[in-house]
């Protein structure tokens, strides 16, 4: 039994060893054209990509560098993203900064527009008061007469009105007008620009109605928020000499609303959209006024989260509509 054993272990053996040298022998037959094929097919498509990669990057910068060149030189072109890899995202930033500096460019040269129409209109300003003044002059030297010394004075305050406003005006476009907000209540506001324009409404004969109101807060710069009220209240006396101002506010969740408004002939139709203008002076503008105290007011009110809008009511007499929101 035991030699049987032995036999069929050793046969075993045997059967295995050969079946192992048969599958060598055939990866030996195979080896020699597998494996040098394979690599050369390997080599060959990493050059074919790598060209292939190196094409469409070339592809990609340069078509960067000609939207670059468009732009310097001054051409509005659109850029296209061509996929979704490395360039796509370098190709967004590139038009994100290409996009924020044509509008800082367009900025700019609307700043320096209306800069330049500003000191047209200020230089026409000063010129009218100066020639006044030198005409005047030149009468009194002639002849003393107490009515040219008043109309010398009335240009000289007239100036002096002319470099305040156009000293808070700069101290606005150059950002160091600072507004300080606390609480105020509509009421008191109203109540303390009336009171502050007391001696020119008694001169013209007008009056100011502001009725009695709930507790109405706003968080505002008393100061200069008082200065942009008078200044629209000045607007209705002018053109409503001898009448009434009417105030009122309301407040809801959203905003608070006040309104001023006249009992005089309303604002010119094609005067509307110009009112808050700097030195714009409408078609029904009377008075040595220089055009200033509506956009200083609109200043005043936008740069306290607020809005302002002019129109006439359907009653008669122009209105001025003021919303501070809340948030």
């Amino acid at each position: 039994m035991s030699t049987r054993k032995n036999i069929l272990i050793t046969f075993g053996f045997v059967i295995a060893a050969s079946l192992i040298a048969s599958a060598l022998s055939g990866l030996h037959t195979f080896h020699p054209l597998f494996v040098p094929a394979g690599f050369l097919t390997g080599i060959l498509l990493f050059v074919v990509t790598f060209l292939y990669r190196n094409k469409m990057e070339a592809g990609r910068i340069q078509a960067l560098a000609d939207y670059l060149e468009q732009v310097n030189t001054g051409k509005e072109v659109m850029l296209s993203a061509s996929g979704e890899d490395d360039f796509s995202k370098l190709e967004d930033e590139i038009y994100k900064t290409v996009t924020s500096l044509y509008q800082t460019k367009e900025a700019a040269v609307q700043a320096k527009n209306d800069f330049a129409e500003n000191l047209s209109n200020i230089a026409h300003q000063i010129k009218t008061p100066i020639t006044s003044i030198s005409l005047s002059v030149q009468m009194m030297k002639q002849n003393s007469d107490p009515d040219q010394l008043e109309q010398v004075e009335k240009q000289l305050l007239r100036l002096t009105h002319l470099e305040e406003a156009l000293l808070v005006l700069s101290r606005i476009d150059a950002g160091t007008l600072f507004l300080q907000k606390r609480e105020m209540d509509v009421f008191t506001l109203l109540v303390l620009a009336a009171d502050n324009l007391q001696e020119l409404l008694v001169s013209t004969g007008t009056s100011v109605e502001i009725p009695e109101m709930r507790e109405m807060a706003l968080a505002v710069d008393p100061d200069w928020t008082m200065e942009a009220v008078m200044n629209l209240m000045k607007n209705c006396m002018e053109h409503n000499k001898g009448g009434t101002i009417h105030c009122s506010g309301d407040q809801n969740p959203l905003y608070t609303q006040i309104l001023i408004w006249d009992e005089g002939e309303g604002f010119a139709k094609e005067d509307i959209p110009h009112l808050f203008k700097r030195f714009y002076r409408g078609k029904n503008a009377v008075g040595g006024g220089i055009g200033i105290g509506l956009a200083l007011s609109k200043e005043i009110i936008e740069r306290q989260n607020g809005t302002i809008c002019a129109k006439n009511r359907p009653d008669g007499g122009a209105c001025f509509e003021i919303h501070f929101y809340s948030h």
